[in-house]
């Protein structure tokens, strides 16, 4: 069975589903005459079968993920290192930070991590609005009326619509939870 763990949001392939996959990319290049034999069809359709169970696994380890940041987000200040670790996973599985996680990051900003996560989410919403670039150019500054806009192509081809029967899965939902790292133990000396 695929396992959606694969490096780069893909999912990672055995060599035996490997080789099935490409003799079904073989089979619709270069269809033949001939009918397909029936042991490759039904290593297609087991492939077929065992991907759609590692989507559906994915998507249960994001929702898990979610909920837990969730709990640890509701149980703050006392859950600071378990929710710091969870929430920075969570953004680099990309997961866009609500509201409560940005109220809970100003909060903790006295912690460097949470005040580095805070300035990275700050960050990905900024440069997210509409406008692109100039949306994080200086308000203040007066545009240059010399300047002109660059101009458009006559006809731009619009970009192909995504399929919405097959979903594309995010980074969260294809990398495995990681457990958060136990503090440092504590290294007071006693004096006698």
């Amino acid at each position: 069975m695929p396992t959606p763990y694969g490096p780069r949001g893909g999912m990672a392939f055995g060599a035996e589903e490997l080789r099935v996959l490409r003799r079904a990319l073989a089979l619709a290049l270069y269809p033949t005459s001939t009918p397909a034999p029936a042991d490759d069809l039904q290593d297609c359709l087991r492939l077929a079968a065992d991907l759609d169970e590692a989507t559906r696994e994915g998507a249960r380890l994001r929702a898990f993920l979610l909920a837990d940041l969730g709990r640890y987000r509701a149980a703050l200040p006392g859950t600071a290192v378990g929710y710091l670790a969870l929430l920075e996973e969570a953004l680099g599985a990309g997961y866009r930070p609500h509201a409560d996680d940005l109220a809970a990051l100003r909060a903790l900003r006295g912690n460097p991590t949470a005040a580095a996560l805070l300035h990275h989410c700050r960050r990905t919403l900024l440069l997210a609005l509409p406008g692109g670039r100039a949306a994080t150019e200086d308000p203040r500054k007066k545009p240059d009326p010399s300047r002109k806009p660059p101009a458009t192509p006559p006809n731009p081809t619009p970009a192909p619509a995504p399929h919405p029967d097959r979903p594309i899965p995010t980074p969260g939902e294809v990398f495995p939870r990681r457990k958060p790292a136990p503090p440092p133990p504590d290294r007071h000396l006693a004096v006698g």
